[in-house]
């Protein structure tokens, strides 16, 4: 009740103010450019081969419906066959037996003795509500599907955990040490983020080579676990931290590594949250790294498994959108329970 009461409040009392209408309008509108994209996709997922190929494309995965004829060895498509003579006549469904340009020979599946030769502009194909849940049931079956997703939950999994690792100790020791040179540190890293991770691509890999990393999954992790994003944000963060806190845990005796982690830590719980969505979508959707470091397939991860989906003359569609929404499924928990630290964590930090 507390949902719908503030989805449905309106500016004036008891009625539609201008500006309510407004609102709705422009949040329908945005509702529908953000979401209409993915919910055709995941329609598109359950659709047949031949049904993603059909023209006019449908929202909903309908496909065309087949019967078995005596006489033809495979099932034949159904159709309804208009009457050309007599427009008020209930059209009359039909088999195609076979098709040569604009004519089609037309079979009735109760006398498929006698063949109709029928105009294709004429007829209009007898389609039912079909899920081909066989595509997700076939990437199990047919490809290591599961490699994939082991391999590419590794990389994110162990990837983030790193990165906050490492972002959080450089940003606590930016923040809240003096020394000498620190602003010339913070400085670097931060020169950092205008260079385009391609310019560095060719050093790395040679990094990697040199290391015996290649086709490795660490030789994907290790590369960028120290981002300059997140020791900008959790910097910027750790700042607000007031200083005396800390003072009073070094007279309790703390030592500096439990001042990090029993302070420091839980306090930047959501500057840690955004960079931690920033860090599972980046290593997730990463495909550039993985494809120049893995060339073997039990390596792979699902994105360069997606990319195997495409071949030079043909493309397997409805395997590739299938896989396409499961990719989804991962960062969508996670933003899903970790999107009310955005706000704050992005807020805290200043960054805009």
């Amino acid at each position: 009740m507390s949902v719908a009461n503030f989805l449905l409040r309106t500016r004036g009392r008891h009625r539609l103010h201008w500006t309510d209408v407004v609102t709705y309008v422009y949040l329908v509108l945005g509702l529908v450019v953000m979401f209409a994209p993915v919910s055709w996709l995941v329609m598109s997922s359950f659709k047949s081969e031949s049904a993603i190929s059909q023209f006019p494309p449908t929202f909903l995965p309908y496909s065309q419906q087949t019967v078995t004829v005596p006489g033809f060895d495979k099932p034949l498509p159904l159709f309804e066959v208009l009457n050309t003579e007599d427009q008020s006549a209930p059209p009359v469904v039909m088999a195609q037996a076979r098709r040569i340009g604009i004519m089609a020979a037309m079979v009735d599946p109760k006398q498929p003795e006698v063949q109709v030769k029928v105009n294709v502009d004429d007829r209009v194909p007898v389609n039912e509500l079909d899920f081909a849940w066989s595509n997700y049931i076939d990437l199990f079956d047919k490809f290591t599907f599961s490699t994939y997703l082991f391999n590419s939950v590794f990389i994110t999994v162990v990837a983030t955990l790193i990165t906050l690792l490492l972002n959080s100790m450089a940003a606590f020791a930016l923040s809240k040490y003096r020394f000498k040179g620190q602003r010339a540190v913070f400085l670097l890293i931060i020169a950092t983020l205008m260079v385009p991770p391609t310019i560095i691509l060719v050093p790395v890999f040679l990094v990697i080579n040199e290391v015996g990393l290649l086709n490795n999954l660490w030789g994907v992790i290790l590369p960028a676990v120290a981002t300059p994003t997140g020791v900008f944000l959790l910097r910027q963060y750790m700042l607000t931290i007031p200083d005396e806190l800390i003072e009073a845990a070094r007279m309790d005796h703390a030592s500096e590594w439990r001042i990090y982690w029993r302070v420091v830590l839980p306090l930047s719980a959501p500057a840690l949250a955004v960079l931690a969505i920033f860090s599972v979508m980046w290593r997730w959707n990463d495909f550039l790294l993985p494809l120049i470091v893995l060339s073997t397939n039990d390596v792979f991860t699902l994105q360069l498994a997606l990319n195997s989906f495409q071949g030079e003359l043909n493309t397997q569609w409805h395997y590739l959108l299938a896989m396409t929404v499961i990719t989804l499924i991962p960062v969508t928990f996670v933003f899903a329970f970790l999107q009310r630290y955005i706000t704050t964590g992005i807020a805290s930090a200043g960054v805009k």
